[in-house]
């Protein structure tokens, strides 16, 4: 028989409610703080042992000859359809401590949420350092 053996990317617990209510208002509060202007909204939702954090952006509009010929939208549906886009930050995996978030980022490559290892070079962390990295690396100034 094999030993045990933590794997990071898999397991978890369920999220208390009292975890979720703290976990969102911090990951907001630092939002508005750190990343003001980089985003018009952001989606945080819970699912079992799961944390998923989604930004919404005001899109860059389109050149003056948008749309071309047989485009199936005008600008402005164009322009609404991308405003209503998420862009998927990432993914956090709870384990039972507030201050120890398995971390995913969500890879737009793979189109799947991918194992990351946070800054300090752990696969746990704070959830709102797991939000800083990925809000760094998709929400651009």
């Amino acid at each position: 028989m094999s030993p045990w053996v933590f794997d990071p990317n898999s397991g978890g617990v369920k999220i208390p409610e009292t975890v979720k209510r703290r976990t969102e208002a911090f990951i907001r509060s630092y939002a508005e703080q750190h990343f003001a202007g980089r985003y018009t909204r952001l989606d945080i939702r819970f699912r079992s042992q799961f944390c998923y954090i989604d930004a919404y952006t005001e899109p860059a509009p389109p050149g003056p000859d948008f749309p071309p010929p047989n485009w199936p939208e005008s600008r402005e549906e164009f322009m609404e359809r991308l405003r209503n886009t998420p862009t998927h930050l990432c993914r956090l995996r709870y384990f039972g401590d507030d201050e120890r978030w398995g971390y995913a980022h969500y890879s737009y490559a793979q189109e799947k949420y991918e194992l990351s290892v946070y800054l300090s070079g752990e696969f746990h962390g704070r959830a709102v350092d797991a939000f800083q990295e990925s809000a760094e690396l998709y929400l651009s100034e």
